[in-house]
């Protein structure tokens, strides 16, 4: 073997592990992301018993809508991979504006303190979902990127790195009305 031959395969063998490296790097990245998103989401989801014990010494009549924000926040914390917790998290957000919507017609209801900081947790909280979202969402761009890009792609194929789901919310979340109080 030529010494041109062997630096060749072992520019190929460095380059091989710089990029499996880097894609696992990435990998690593959106995997955090995702325990930052599940952190916020968990924090909201333990709001929200609060929540509705609050609004039902109020508007205990009021079941149905209760109930679907009970249901929806079930239905969220048991859907595990990103697209099914995005659109279980779009439920549960148009659930809760349904609740918030119901809040107007009760003024007492509206000038508790317990309410109005519950509110208000719950706003901060989905401020703190969006940024993580959008952080998750960002890595995996970053990552499915590499994992298309030639020559990167042949490592991620060849290692089964595969394309990551974007956090996404569906069309009926992106359309329901702002409620304000």
């Amino acid at each position: 073997m030529t010494p041109i031959f062997l630096l060749v395969i072992g520019i190929v063998l460095v380059w091989g592990a710089v990029t499996y490296n880097r894609l696992v790097a990435l990998r690593n990245r959106i995997d955090n992301a995702w325990a930052q998103i599940d952190v916020q989401l968990r924090r909201r989801h333990d709001l929200i018993p609060n929540l509705v014990d609050t609004v039902e010494g109020y508007v205990g009549h009021e079941r149905g809508t209760l109930e679907g924000v009970v249901e929806a926040r079930r239905a969220a914390l048991d859907a595990a991979d990103p697209s099914r917790r995005a659109e279980a998290e779009g439920l549960l957000s148009t659930a809760l504006g349904r609740l918030f919507a119901l809040a107007e017609d009760y003024p007492d209801l509206r000038a508790s303190e317990n309410f109005a900081a519950l509110q208000e947790e719950l706003g901060d909280t989905e401020d703190k979902i969006a940024v993580a979202r959008q952080i998750y969402n960002d890595t995996a761009l970053r990552y499915n990127t590499a994992c298309q890009q030639v020559p990167t792609s042949l490592i991620a194929s060849l290692f089964g790195f595969r394309p990551r789901p974007y956090f996404e919310t569906d069309a009926a979340t992106r359309a329901a009305p702002d409620v304000e109080f």
